[in-house]
């Protein structure tokens, strides 16, 4: 048992106050508490406490201090519950704490796991050019329920995958190297299935872009031929020709294109 012997306003933030209480036999005891706990309790100077009624106002601090983190954590942007447990987490507030935090954000819709969800696939589909695998793994990530994931998807229709896709292959045609139509190809195969796109919509788009004309890909095979020939010109000509089909047709390029381009520079040893 003990009593408020003062409480007065802290200088760092008007909104905490120093409260101080004399318990019998032992020494005082200083804490702080917001001022939405003390207007809760109803504390003021004279009131007696018990060791059961201190350990609610110092537990509801706590809320508060947490529903407070929570908030800013907020402000920047939307997150899911999962977010928000784990920043709490990390600040030290207990699960029980956690717990009383996130029933008021979801009670006042600062915290709604589904529109969240449905708003980040919006985001990361326009914004990111993602698929829906990708946007699938990283919801599961940000602990968000996967009836909550599955419903989100649903609206993430094949035809807007398929011309995400598309546009991606058409900005990696505008960026080609110089390199092989197979090469390419594999190149955006790979990016594509890097973003999260399905099988069946990357075999569409693959299928249905064209990857280079017969000059396209005879102009890069001479280009990729003259970086080898650097390196195996000082080859006797049956070896070097051996190198050469090894390292064109490595880089996609057909028997036949390799075999027309040795004949073509058959005297340029």
């Amino acid at each position: 048992m003990g009593t408020i012997a003062d409480i007065v306003v802290t200088e760092q933030n008007a909104e905490r106050f120093w409260i101080v209480v004399h318990r019998d036999g032992a020494p005082s005891l200083r804490l702080t508490v917001d001022q939405d706990v003390l207007l809760q309790f109803r504390l003021k100077k004279g009131m007696e406490i018990s060791d059961d009624l201190l350990q609610h106002i110092v537990y509801a601090d706590e809320v508060k201090k947490a529903y407070q983190q929570a908030l800013y954590f907020l402000a920047r942007r939307m997150r899911s519950e999962h977010e928000v447990a784990a920043h709490l987490r990390k600040k030290g507030a207990p699960d029980s704490v956690i717990d009383e935090v996130l029933k008021k954000l979801r009670a006042e819709r600062y915290v709604d796991d589904e529109a969240f969800a449905a708003a980040y696939v919006r985001t990361q589909k326009k914004t990111a050019a993602k698929g829906p695998l990708l946007i699938r793994a990283e919801l599961e990530r940000l602990g968000v329920l996967g009836c909550l994931i599955e419903q989100s998807l649903a609206e993430y229709t094949l035809d807007e995958q398929m011309a995400i896709a598309r546009s991606l292959y058409e900005k990696a045609k505008k960026q080609r190297r110089a390199e092989s139509a197979r090469a390419f190809l594999e190149r955006v195969r790979q990016q594509l299935m890097r973003k999260g796109f399905p099988h069946e919509v990357i075999a569409a788009v693959l299928a249905d872009g064209g990857a280079h004309t017969e000059q396209e890909e005879r102009e890069a095979l001479s280009v990729q031929a003259e970086k080898a020939h650097r390196r195996y010109a000082h080859h006797p000509r049956p070896l070097y020709e051996q190198k050469m089909r090894q390292a064109l047709y490595r880089k996609g390029f057909a028997l036949d294109l390799i075999n027309e381009w040795l004949r073509m520079h058959g005297n340029d040893e």
